[in-house]
């Protein structure tokens, strides 16, 4: 079969239907109870050596048998027959010193395969022959000496040579795929990936390649020590047609790391596991049944496309298999993420929304001198010590270079990395090998496991060599840096810089077909500051041309060496901090992915003094010609101003109160006096955990403020939370001596926020009231994964768990949830509880989901306590109270159904045919004053006016309408206290400034695209895409024929009329944590918590108004008071993604991106789309005077087929994202 044929069929199938791979050769063989003479035949009768269990062995000895098994198993059903070639290598039969026999090995097992495999074979049910590749007995990556950890007993080549003759001999033989198998090191599987590359590569017909690692144990982890991310990462350029894992675990313990590759990889996903564990006799007990139930509960939840046996499995196994994975539909590949995906022993990922990349310099000979000189003496314990300070320092990957005159570059490189892959404390990162000389990159490549990157290639050489290299850092499966370099030099100039960058890219993603994700641009960082009028623009040119890469250069991203801007200034160590600080501040702010830079020169940037800061910046941004030789002139005044003492003298901040001493410790990262300082607190405080909620506490949220807003980095963080780790150590036995503790409860609860979602107002209102009520609560907090919520539950013995969750994607993560308990076989009543949640959806996906025990929608906190009484109240209060819930349950399916089966829907065309119209042609759209994206934000006491009062009550589960509620005859009284109580402390927050609300807002060109998109673009010219904005349309038929299907586009106008958009973001948490750590008492918790909550509303409303009034000023005259603000009587609507106008939550990463949200606020979002920190409102802006606010509702089947296509999502994507408004 040709390569389209192979692989486009291949693809066919695995879309279709879920494909059977064979079982184990090892066990089948074990059945035939072979003697020596047996594994030697006549051919090998005289051979010096033993041979019985050369299993490989058997294809030249006893064919028959090898025939028959492969027959047992297709006649067991399979679609891949592999061949009996494991152990086919010359690496592998060395030890049976048969080495010479793998040519003929392969070829002969690819026949027997061929010969089977074609005569099964038919149109409807083709069998494909996959040659078998095992791993090998020996690791490139770890030593086999423990004395001597950068020994290697075989090296990349020589598995590479091994591999390149067994895959030719197999392609001889007739194969259609490669299988590399059974990967226990991943740098074995690279040889394995390279050499098939280089065998595909002199092939008309190309072999797909199967992949599949082993994890080893519990730990989650290979052999040579990768998580099954970075494993992942490590491969994938391999471009596997499948992808997955076999061997050392059963079906049960890989569940775990199968769910998670399926959710990771583009390929198809492969799982081949054991018959379970072994026994104490190393057999397999498993039985056909029990491992095909669980293979099945793996096809339910589609993770798989190709299934199959490994140790233990028989033919038996496999057709069990066969008929338990009958009718399931195979797993659908997620959509391609925007990310570089790299790893050492664990995954990095960096996308759109991370932070800088803080790359470690110090394992670089040519820019530390100590690195060398220890380098050079061969002083190798000492230059690891060296690469670890720079991962405890926050190094997110480590630079390697061992470019210098003396060395011997390769050998050292080698040597290095072989030591590093030996230490899990460093190799955990990535790595970055570069060199200027192509030999030392490729050595390193040839040692590292994981996806590392290339520093660098360039044009410098012409385009046909930089085509070489980046064709082998494919190979190698690394990303690249690609220099500012071409044929006529370095580019010094922004236009230089651009100009090589856009043609490096061009060929790199239309030429050579890179991914361009892993492209990564050092557009050239120089020194500035030389006197030389030339240079005084460098910094500038560096920082445009990483914006300009960061908007034309589709996913690639940007790095520099950061200690370059200051050479000038070598020798005086705090203006080089002080330019470091300055550069990198402004260089992230364009866009700069990544820098390599030493931790220890690099400052915060609020806290340079600001008479060094001016000149500094005068400097970097070349604000005016003499500032040279104004920063020279006071260099002298702040060379011995470093924030690093390296004095022995006493410093001035030694002086300040402990409280202050142990902040400045914290942001500083200052480990020497942490204990010291930390221990006068306890003995100044009444409890010791009081050290902890007060300075420590007060000293991290400094950090996380800075850190938040671009002022700190990843390395300094990193420091601080270790001094925080060692002050928290020395106060834990004080605590615990500390201690009261109670004496008995009626029941424990476990309460969590579910994954994803990170509000917790409702829970921890329910919380209180439970332990009021002398109930144990264990609290897990939010965003907490299912496997922990139940770990925690049998682990304490709980007696119920609780759910909670406000955004939509938290409905489908409780489900999920309440199966898991189901299969785990729990027994515990189940709580849901949360603003997302209702009766409905517990009784209509929850409670069939999890059968065991009761699952009960907890409506509000006051509601908690009887249901925990009823279900934990003796045998007979609990089943009469759940016998009445499953009655009311039913009685709720039964109404939904009805409901659903009466309710008429309007086909989507019809729906769009009564759209809202608007007569474009007389109207038209404001234009805003400007279409930056500027920051806004207000103080508490100015946001005072524009609090509505009324959800705040609500949250207290207090009903009634401000300031109505004050005079109500039933919770007047309450109502008035509480209103009272959260004025003083409203005002106290805004007194002293403990919440700083933040917010940002920007207008964009835009027009309908269709009938439900709108479309955002660049520039007035309205032809280059920013991104589309993805809306819903009722579908439910009006009352009134002459009411509209609305949906958001129509107030949108379409293509020939200037119409625009504005979004906005706005948060009142960022200090909410260092807030709450103020106090003890949970009701003040609560209180600050939700007057965050209104904040961050109140936020919105201004936020708004000022759009509305001045920044696009549409509504310049508004003159509207408190009511009619709240009763929303103003022009124009904010919608916020996952809210009743646009429900979809996952259009918020839209709004994020551009709006560049993150940076300019500090809000984050969760996996599945929840703002944090909680208090917090994002949406868009529509000035049109018909926008209003309405419900999307239910929608049916075709506008959810029509919105996966409009977004480039899998149908199963779509309605997941739309679940909680599906009528189906």
């Amino acid at each position: 079969m040709e390569l389209d044929i192979i692989a486009n069929r291949l693809k066919d199938i695995l879309s279709k239907r879920i494909m059977l791979l064979d079982g184990a050769y090892g066990t089948a063989i074990q059945q035939y109870e072979l003697s020596e003479d047996d594994f030697r035949g006549r051919l090998f009768a005289k051979h010096s050596k033993a041979l019985m269990g050369n299993n490989d062995l058997l294809i030249l000895t006893k064919p028959d048998v090898v025939l028959e098994i492969h027959e047992s198993y297709v006649e067991s059903g399979c679609d891949i027959l592999s061949t009996n070639t494991f152990s086919s290598t010359k690496v592998a039969q060395s030890d049976f010193d048969t080495q010479d026999l793998c040519k003929e090995l392969n070829f002969q097992g690819a026949q027997l395969a061929r010969q089977v495999a074609d005569r099964f074979s038919s149109e409807k049910k083709p069998i494909f022959v996959a040659g078998s590749l095992g791993p090998t007995n020996r690791t490139a990556s770890l030593s086999p000496d423990v004395n001597r950890p950068g020994f290697r007993n075989v090296s990349f080549d020589e598995l590479y040579e091994s591999y390149f003759e067994a895959m030719y001999a197999l392609v001889d033989g007739g194969v259609d795929i490669f299988l590399i198998e059974t990967i226990f090191d991943t740098l074995n599987a690279k040889a394995a990936i390279a050499a098939a590359h280089k065998v595909n590569q002199s092939l008309t017909d190309p072999k797909p390649v199967i992949i599949s690692g082993t994890i080893t144990d519990a730990s989650g982890r290979t052999l040579s020590g990768q998580t099954a991310q970075a494993f992942v990462h490590s491969v994938s350029h391999a471009d596997p047609i499948a992808l997955g894992f076999n061997c050392a675990l059963g079906a049960e313990q890989l569940r775990p790391y199968i769910q998670e590759v399926s959710a990771l990889t583009e390929s198809a996903v492969s799982v081949f596991p054991n018959a379970g564990l072994p026994n104490a006799f190393g057999e397999y007990d498993q039985s056909p049944e029990e491992m095909s139930q669980i293979i099945e509960e793996y096809a339910k939840s589609g993770w798989v496309n190709i299934v199959g046996g490994c140790c233990g499995t028989t033919p038996a196994h496999l057709q069990a298999i066969a008929e338990a994975i009958e009718g399931h539909t195979p797993r659908e590949a997620p959509n391609r993420t925007d990310a570089l995906n790299l790893s050492g022993l664990e995954p990095l990922n960096i996308n759109s929304e991370s932070l800088l990349v803080n790359v470690g310099e110090r394992t670089n000979v040519t820019g530390s001198a100590k690195f060398a000189r220890l380098i050079r003496e061969e002083k190798y314990d000492e230059t690891l010590s060296v690469a670890r300070q720079q991962v405890e320092n926050g190094a997110q990957i480590i630079d390697v270079n061992m470019d210098e005159g003396m060395l011997d570059g390769k050998e050292a490189m080698k040597t290095f990395l072989n030591l590093i892959a030996s230490e899990p404390d460093i190799s955990r990162v990535p790595i970055m090998v570069d060199s200027s000389q192509w030999e030392i990159i490729e050595e390193g490549l040839k040692c590292i496991q994981g996806k590392a990157i290339v520093n660098s290639i360039s044009l410098k050489e012409g385009e046909e060599s930089f085509i070489e290299h980046a064709r082998k850092c494919q190979m190698y499966g690394a990303a690249a840096v690609v220099m500012a370099f071409d044929e006529q030099g370095q580019a010094d100039t922004f236009e230089r810089k651009i100009e090589i960058c856009s043609r490096s890219y061009e060929i790199l993603v239309d030429k050579v077909l890179f991914n361009p994700n892993d492209i990564i641009f050092d557009p050239n960082i120089f020194a500035i500051g030389t006197g030389i009028e030339e240079h005084q623009n460098y910094a500038v040119d560096f920082i445009r041309s990483v914006a300009w890469i960061k908007e034309n250069l589709p996913h690639a991203r940007t790095s520099g060496g950061v200690s370059n801007v200051s050479f000038s200034f070598r020798g005086n160590n705090a203006l080089r901090e002080a330019i470091h600080t300055v550069f990198l501040y402004h260089a992230v702010k364009a866009g700069l992915s990544m820098a390599i830079v030493n931790a220890g020169q690099l400052g915060v940037y609020d806290e340079i003094p600001e008479d060094l800061r001016e000149l500094v910046e005068d400097l970097v941004l070349n604000r005016r010609p003499d500032a040279t030789e104004r920063l020279l002139d006071a260099a002298e005044q702040f060379n011995s101003q470093s924030s690093k003492d390296e004095s022995g003298d006493i410093p001035d901040w030694r002086n300040l109160s402990v409280k202050d001493r142990l902040s400045h410790s914290l942001v500083k990262g200052i480990n020497d006096f942490i204990i010291e300082d930390t221990e006068e607190a306890r003995l100044k405080s009444d409890h010791p955990l009081e050290v902890i909620e007060g300075p420590l506490m007060d000293g991290m949220n400094v950090v996380g403020e800075l850190f938040g807003s671009g002022k700190m980095f990843l390395p300094q963080v990193v420091k601080s939370a270790r001094v925080m780790k060692a002050a928290v150590s020395h106060l834990v036995p004080f605590i615990e001596k500390d201690k009261s503790r109670s004496n008995s409860s009626k029941g424990k609860i476990v309460m969590a926020t579910v994954k994803g979602d990170v509000h917790d107002i409702g829970k921890n209102i329910v919380g209180v009231v439970l332990q009021c009520n002398n109930y144990e609560v264990i609290d897990l907090g939010v965003m907490v994964p299912a496997e922990q919520i139940l770990d925690v539950a049998r682990k304490e013995k709980a007696d119920l768990i609780g759910l909670s969750g406000l955004i939509t994607p938290s409905l489908n993560e409780m489900v999920h949830v309440a199966g898991e308990m189901q299969r785990l076989n729990l027994e515990i009543p189940l709580l849901i509880g949360g603003a997302t949640t209702s009766k409905a959806h517990t009784a209509t996906k929850i409670e069939p989901a999890y059968q065991n025990s009761a699952s009960i929608y907890v409506s509000d906190a006051s509601r908690a306590v009887n249901v925990a009484a009823s279900l934990l109240g003796g045998q007979q209060k609990y089943e009469d109270y759940t016998r009445s819930i499953a009655e009311e349950y039913k009685t709720v399916r039964n109404r939904v159904e009805a409901r659903r089966s009466k309710q008429a829907f309007l086909a989507l065309g019809d729906a769009r045919a009564n759209a809202h119209k608007i007569n474009w042609g007389a109207y038209t759209p404001p234009a805003p004053k400007s279409l930056n994206i500027t920051e806004y934000s207000l103080s508490v006491s100015e946001l005072i006016p524009f609090i509505d009062w009324s959800p705040f009550f609500m949250t207290w589960e207090l009903a009634g309408k401000y300031p109505n509620i004050l005079e109500d005859e039933k919770v007047g009284e309450a109502a008035t206290d509480l209103f009272a109580d959260a004025q003083k402390m409203l005002h106290k927050i805004a007194d002293e400034k403990l919440l700083n609300p933040k917010g940002v807002y920007g207008f964009w060109r835009c027009n309908r695209l269709g009938s439900d998109d709108i479309e955002i673009f660049t520039d007035d010219t309205r032809t280059e895409r920013i991104t589309i904005l993805h809306h819903l349309r009722q579908q439910t038929p009006k009352p009134n024929d002459e009411d509209p299907n609305y949906c958001l586009a129509d107030f949108i106008a379409p293509p020939g009329h200037a119409d625009y958009i504005g979004g906005f973001a706005v948060t009142a948490g960022n200090e909410i944590e260092h807030l709450l750590s103020e106090y003890d008492d949970d009701y003040s918790k609560i209180m600050i918590q939700a007057l965050a909550d209104r904040l961050a509303e109140a936020s919105a409303e201004a936020i708004h108004k000022h759009i509305r009034t001045k920044a696009w000023g549409y509504s310049e005259n508004e003159a509207l008071d408190y009511e009619s603000l709240i009763k929303e009587k103003y022009q124009g609507i904010r919608p916020a993604p996952g809210y009743p106008a646009c429900p979809e939550h996952s259009e918020k990463e839209s709004l994020f991106k551009i709006l560049e949200v993150t940076r300019n606020t500090g809000i984050t979002l969760t996996e599945n789309y929840a703002m944090s920190p909680a208090a917090s409102v994002s949406g868009w802006c529509f000035s049109h005077p018909d926008s209003k606010y309405f419900g999307v509702g239910k929608l049916n089947g075709d506008q959810v087929e029509d919105y996966a296509n409009r977004k480039g999502l899998e149908l199963s994507g779509a309605e997941q994202l739309l679940q909680p408004n599906l009528n189906f």
